[in-house]
């Protein structure tokens, strides 16, 4: 599933970007609900989505831990 979305996580990216992960967010959304682009009357829930996927990457990437990794300050 979704081959095309790159590893955001230490040592595999080092430097991610909002649009790192807005990018990956919206290909996930895309993937499950099957829509490259919503129709019209699917646009906000699809928009939606994509913030709350994002936003669970953001807050899956500041919290989690690589073994061998020092701590980011």
């Amino acid at each position: 599933m979704c081959r095309s979305i790159k590893t955001l996580r230490p040592p595999m990216t080092t430097d991610v970007s909002e649009e790192d992960i807005r990018a990956a967010a919206l290909q996930y959304v895309r993937k499950i609900s099957g829509f490259r682009a919503p129709a019209a009357h699917n646009r906000e829930v699809f928009e939606e989505a994509v913030d709350a996927v994002a936003a669970a990457t953001r807050e899956l990437l500041s919290g989690i831990e690589v073994r061998g990794q020092q701590a980011s300050a």
